[in-house]
């Protein structure tokens, strides 16, 4: 339960239909082996006491009577264990009949909330037996205890306040209001439905997208126990397809007729942090009831992915591609049409980040209709060129169309460095920063002369780290990548590389992707880039890691260590993790002033860092707080 995170789980038990005996023992039983396996919140399926299929047995006063009796021992077999059970039941109140879903946790019935919706169509007749709950708020007596009924109770978690659970049943979901809209804003952060949907041709795939879509319109997690084998087949079959989803993601789901338990483990602090970025999303205090867990930590069975910012499958890395491709084009469209701009200036260096940002500008001129022979693509050598970048910058502007120039730096560069005192054998920031400096001048003033716009190249993970020379590569007239991250520019050149059906095109990209990110600022060893970035300021994926996490989420740096180590196995220690860490929040606070004055580019997912919107902060701000959080890692 640290960090946010809540072991749940949804069980279907193999029932028997209406012996509320046998019921009872085996939800008994499985309630102590989910809470062995550390479960905190188990769900069971709708009327699981009695089973969901008994018919016309609903009015007989034996079979509700009996299922109150196991309700009690349920209750009390809880006592011992750590966590919050949630069983179905048929209950009477007032002489009516309810669907009900009970939930206990150490030894007491905490509450009871009633269904809303019933179905009374095809095979579902629950109309005949029980009465809707939607506004039935009093109390009942359940052995010793007086138990609150009530459709809107959200029980929350006293060790952990994030933690607030809404209560709806099976076909509540189904309508046009569920009642998890209700409970989300009266502050749920967590919904159990406890269901008996039966299972026909095409129906689980359309489950599936209800829970997910639910849990994500909601910002909440959502656990869905479902009845399976047992169950009566007289009419309809029930597969047990027991669903969790949190925020639009499956993170587990029964495989379909196995009567399997899930579990996972829900961020409650990531729900909570994506609705505070939701200034829409208004929460009002509902009817709360009180339960109590131990503190401990969660071990983590859910998956954690490595590439935040890329689509796991092909098909939906490539549909993502396309798109985020659309987005610069149509943004740097937009800003060529208003300033009636019809020539583009952008330095080649033969790496990711300019290679990705001529593609893009190639696309736009595409859509203006603009002859490819007004991009004037520049080549700039310098002394730590290699023939590797220098042969693949000028094949990819031959390859495209571009108009095609080449400025040779070294004899201004040293002119320069004459003027201002500075030793060339001296390889130091100045020695690198004077180069980046005289190529953005060049930039700048070919633009002039051609009545141009200097295309930006850098990338969101180097504006992150601020792995930008102020002045420098820092600046142009339009940032093409300002909010692509390092280890997705990767996937949009292979994309592209993959569909452009130009072969010559396609081997220089390949190779563009097989050569080392670097400035290539310093000179060459053995024909060979001297200058790593990755060696100096650290892996991208890692960095683009934090990054996600840092910025999507809020979290802490112990929280982001805690995954990074889960997400990076297999290729990073914990020591490595920790170091670029301290790196990645030391230069995110100090080069906060590069971003101040980020010029103009098009956001494309969920985490820019412009000034004028994601990202406003101020460029004074301390890191301290977060770096000597860092130090006590390991």
């Amino acid at each position: 339960m640290r960090q946010g995170f809540v072991k749940v789980c949804a069980v279907t038990p193999k029932v028997k239909v209406a012996d509320t005996a046998y019921n009872g023992d085996l939800i008994r039983k499985l309630m102590k082996q989910t809470s062995k396996e550390g479960a905190k919140v188990v769900v069971f399926p709708e009327l699981c006491i009695t089973g969901y299929s008994c018919g016309d047995l609903f009015l007989q006063e034996r079979l509700i009577s009996s299922a109150k009796d196991e309700l009690v021992k349920i209750a009390s077999a809880s006592e011992k264990l750590d966590a919050i059970f949630f069983v179905g039941l048929p209950m009477e109140v007032n002489g009516k009949l309810y669907n009900m879903a009970a939930a206990v946790s150490h030894g007491e019935i905490l509450g009871m909330v009633p269904k809303q919706y019933l179905p009374n169509y095809n095979e579902f007749y629950e109309a005949r037996h029980f009465t809707s709950g939607t506004d039935l708020v009093t109390s009942v007596t359940v052995g010793d205890e007086e138990v609150e009924v009530d459709p809107d109770i959200i029980f929350v978690c006293e060790e952990m306040p994030k933690l607030k659970i809404g209560v709806e049943i099976c076909e509540d979901l189904w309508t046009p209001q569920p009642p998890s809209i209700s409970h989300a804003l009266n502050g749920a952060t967590l919904i159990v439905n406890l269901s008996a949907s039966d299972e026909i041709t095409g129906k689980a795939s359309y489950r599936r997208d209800l829970v997910s879509g639910q849990s994500a319109r909601l910002i909440c997690g959502y656990v869905y126990a479902s009845a399976g084998e047992g169950e009566s087949t007289q009419d309809v079959v029930y597969s047990g397809h027991n669903i969790i989803a949190e925020n639009g993601s499956v993170l587990a789901e029964a495989k379909p007729f196995s009567n399997e338990t899930i579990y996972s483990e829900i961020d409650v602090e990531r729900l909570c942090a994506d609705r505070r970025r939701m200034t829409t999303f208004d929460i009002d205090e509902g009817n709360n009831t009180s339960f109590s867990l131990k503190k401990a930590t969660t071990k983590l069975t859910r998956f954690v992915d490595p590439m935040p910012f890329v689509p796991s499958s092909k098909e939906n890395r490539d549909r993502r591609c396309q798109e985020i491709l659309m987005i610069q084009a149509m943004g740097l469209k937009k800003r060529l049409e208003h300033t009636n701009c019809k020539c583009a200036v952008i330095g080649i260096s033969g790496g990711l980040d300019s290679t990705l940002a001529l593609l893009v500008t190639v696309k736009a001129f595409d859509l203006l209709k603009i002859d490819h022979k007004n991009i004037v693509a520049v080549t700039m050598p310098g002394f730590g060129t290699t023939d590797r970048t220098y042969d693949n910058a000028v094949n990819l502007i031959k390859c495209l169309g571009a108009e095609f120039v080449e400025v040779d730096i070294k004899n201004a560069v040293n002119v320069h460095f004459a003027d201002i005192g500075q030793d060339p054998s001296v390889h130091d920031v100045t020695y690198e920063n004077g180069q980046a400096r005289e190529r953005t001048q060049i930039l700048m003033d070919l633009a002039n002369k051609r009545n141009a716009m200097v295309i930006g190249t850098g990338d969101l993970s180097e504006l992150a780290l601020g792995w930008a020379t102020y002045n420098g590569d820092h600046m142009s007239m339009y940032g093409v990548n300002a909010s692509i991250p390092k280890t997705l520019v990767r996937h949009l050149v292979r994309y592209y590389a993959d569909s452009c059906n130009d072969k010559a095109l396609s081997d220089t990209l390949l190779d563009v992707l097989d050569t080392p990110v670097s400035p290539e600022l310093l000179p060459p060893e053995n024909g060979q880039i001297a200058q790593k970035t990755e060696d100096l300021v650290g892996p991208y994926e890692l960095h683009d890691f934090f990054l996600y996490y840092m910025l999507r989420f809020g979290f802490t740096p112990s929280k982001i260590f805690r995954l990074a180590r889960i997400a990076f196995e297999d290729t990073y220690d914990e020591e490595t993790i920790q170091k670029w860490l301290k790196t990645f929040y030391r230069r995110f606070f100090a080069q906060q002033f590069k971003r101040s004055c980020l010029p103009d580019g098009p956001k494309v997912g969920t985490i820019a860092v412009s000034p004028r919107g994601d990202l406003r902060m101020p460029s004074d701000a301390c890191g301290r707080i977060w770096l000597d959080e860092i130090e006590k890692l390991i």
